[in-house]
């Protein structure tokens, strides 16, 4: 059996602890062999607090997966293309739409995979919702995306900084289902963003798009989480919605589900699987799509000042 290739995992975090050592550690092609983060490690992986040192140190770690917030990501993601690493990018896959462009040029040139990693597009009924959808007509489809960032950001305040996206942290992930599923284009027409008195970025967002496509984002949410995609389509009137459910991991079809329910915890490995295949093709992905559509959103929105927000 081949070794697997070496990962370095910069940014240890929340999201990297909940879900991409768990990825790492039961991924056929992948082991992670180094960490990169000013305060946190994983035990029993050589750790690192400063990333140039790291490169310098490790030329033998070929892939590089960021998983730190959005806004320092593109030097690091330059550093490690310019030693010639591959580097794998947490959604969103940077603080701005020309960076990422930046860097895609610079892994073409490079002859380096770039992979912005949509993980919801991972989601287990994703790819039936689809292929369901492909030879159909979308009339009509709403995204509503109401979670708690109380219990999925706890006193992370940088998501409300600048750059940070706000309740587009979330919403993207949304965003990046649509994209994927939809059957023809869409664009934003028209958003309201509400932004907390004391708060940069927004804390919720209703958007339209063309194609009678509307979302409801909404970081406020206590109790049960809503991540729901409904669409209607050409089936005719006596036909329910076509609906995706808890992030996309049901499935349901005229009401009834039509795929089992799964959980994100599967998203994850699909991601590092796609990477191996994008390295072993000598191949890059950055759709930057979803991207796009909350660029627009901070362009076009109306802005509404609503109550202070503290953790």
């Amino acid at each position: 059996m081949a070794d697997k290739t070496k990962v370095a995992l910069v940014g240890i975090g929340k999201i990297a602890l909940d879900q991409h050592v768990p990825a790492l550690a039961a991924s056929p092609d992948f082991t992670l062999a180094a960490t990169v983060s000013r305060r946190g490690s994983v035990p029993g992986v050589e750790a690192h607090t400063d990333f140039a040192a790291f490169l310098e140190a490790r030329p033998d770690i070929s892939v590089v997966s960021l998983c730190m917030p959005p806004v320092p990501r593109y030097d690091y993601a330059e550093a490690a293309l310019l030693a010639g690493r591959h580097v794998m990018l947490e959604k969103p896959p940077g603080a701005t739409l020309a960076e990422v462009h930046a860097l895609q040029a610079l892994a073409a040139e490079r002859g380096l995979t770039l992979y912005a990693a949509w993980h919801s597009r991972m989601a287990h009924a994703v790819a039936a919702a689809k292929a369901w959808l492909a030879d159909k007509t979308v009339q009509k489809a709403h995204i509503t995306w109401r979670e708690d960032v109380r219990k999925w950001h706890p006193g992370q305040d940088w998501v409300f900084e600048p750059g940070g996206m706000g309740v587009f942290d979330p919403g993207i992930n949304a965003l990046s289902i649509l994209t994927e599923i939809l059957p023809q284009p869409v664009h934003l027409t028209a958003a309201t963003l509400e932004f907390p008195a004391n708060r940069q970025t927004p804390i919720a967002a209703q958007l339209a798009f063309t194609g009678h496509v509307t979302a409801d984002f909404d970081w406020r949410q206590e109790g049960l989480q809503t991540w729901d995609i409904t669409v209607e389509t050409d089936r005719g009137p006596m036909r329910g919605p076509m609906a995706l459910r808890m992030g996309g991991n049901v499935l349901e079809i005229d009401g009834q589900p039509s795929t089992g329910q799964n959980s994100i915890m599967g998203e994850y490995p699909a991601l590092y699987a796609r990477m191996a295949d994008l390295i072993r093709t000598k191949t890059s992905e950055v759709d930057l799509a979803p991207m796009t559509h909350v660029a627009d959103a901070m362009t076009l929105g109306h802005r509404v000042t609503v109550d202070p927000f503290h953790f």
